[in-house]
């Protein structure tokens, strides 16, 4: 999963904060991500799928505290009814397009049997997590082409270290703001009492051109599309992990900031867009929890003293979505055939920023 293009802290972008070594999801101690990205332009194939392991158990698996927040639901995640519920969830995470849900969420049931033998040896269900973003106009998404193999496929892969952005995975049939887009990752590190780190990872899939923000510079007004769309119909889908124990209350709580994030891009979260977000901690909270046992332990944060981790959130969000921009390399489009979704010019990105710094 090697990058091959500069991201946007290397274009010289001046993004606050203070990252983790990578810069992506994968700094949470734990966390790897995999990909199967499909790609045949001669039959319309553009599409795939991320996955993402919080942590590396195998056998009996351990839950991890999430919360979960839907700024527009016109979307899917699946499993957050249990997560809004138990406050838990176990296994992987796992994003593709709209109309794969069902085939990756078969592909990682099947995966989580077989990894975690011991726990259905007995009366145990699956639940894994899966979201989607609409790659229609890249993809011949009624073609349903991604598959449970491919699902598998994404989560044999997983690996920590450098996270592949741009058109990998679920993201390589998606556009955000008029532009290729896909998946982006960023990370922030925290002091709060002790060092944490928070690691975003999204599918970019939203917004119109003219809205686009990067640093508070219009670019979208100074990039305009020449023949925009008359409304946003895309989504976006946001994981966000972090090592620091967290409640679930507070977990759902960090959810939300995610807007805040996709709020300094520009977005003011369009009706036909899907904006779901996914919060979960891998700090160990201990077994599921047992039918017999009258006591559950987990520590948790003060909750007065969460603002750095707010703060980190908002932060990695916006940069992941930028990441996810720049990226991203332009490909023939499905609807309409022959046109071409470019891709944004990162040397004219880079220049107004440079401008800035020159005139320091």
């Amino acid at each position: 999963m090697s990058q091959t293009k500069p991201r946007a802290r290397d274009l010289g972008l001046p993004f606050p904060g203070v990252t983790g070594p990578l810069n992506a999801i994968t700094d949470v101690a734990g966390v790897s991500v995999g990909f199967c990205t499909l790609t045949d332009p001669a039959i319309g194939l553009r599409t795939g799928v991320t996955a993402v392991l919080p942590r590396d158990d195998r056998d009996l698996p351990r839950p991890l505290r999430a919360g979960h927040f839907s700024l527009n639901g016109n979307g899917e995640m699946t499993g957050t009814h249990w997560i809004d519920d138990a406050g838990y969830f176990f296994g992987p995470v796992l994003i593709t397009n709209t109309h794969a849900i069902g085939a990756c969420h078969t592909g990682a049931t099947r995966w989580m049997i077989d990894r975690y033998a011991r726990h259905f040896a007995g009366n145990a269900w699956a639940m894994p997590v899966v979201a989607e973003t609409y790659d229609g106009r890249l993809n011949d998404i009624n073609a349903m082409h991604v598959t449970p193999d491919h699902a598998r496929a994404a989560l044999d892969a997983a690996r920590s270290g450098p996270v592949a952005e741009g058109n990998t995975g679920g993201g390589n049939g998606m556009v955000a703001y008029g532009f290729k887009a896909g998946t982006g990752t960023a990370s922030r590190r925290v002091t709060i009492g002790q060092d944490y780190t928070l690691g975003a990872l999204v599918q970019a899939n939203f917004g119109l051109r003219d809205w686009l923000t990067v640093l508070g510079k219009p670019v979208g007004k100074l990039f305009p599309d020449s023949a925009p769309p008359a409304l946003e119909t895309g989504s976006i889908i946001v994981l966000l992990a972090t090592d620091a124990p967290l409640s679930a209350l507070l977990l759902r709580a960090l959810a939300k900031r995610a807007a805040l994030g996709l709020a300094r891009s520009g977005t003011p979260g369009g009706n036909s867009s899907g904006d779901i977000f996914l919060a979960f901690s891998t700090a160990d909270i201990g077994p599921i929890p047992d039918r017999a046992a009258p006591l559950v332990d987990g520590a948790s944060l003060n909750p007065h003293l969460i603002d750095p981790l707010y703060l980190a959130a908002v932060e990695a969000v916006e940069e992941a979505v930028v990441n996810a921009l720049v990226a991203a390399d332009p490909v023939p489009m499905f609807r309409p055939r022959g046109a071409i979704m470019p891709a944004i010019d990162t040397a004219a990105l880079a220049a107004l920023f440079r401008s800035d710094a020159g005139a320091k």
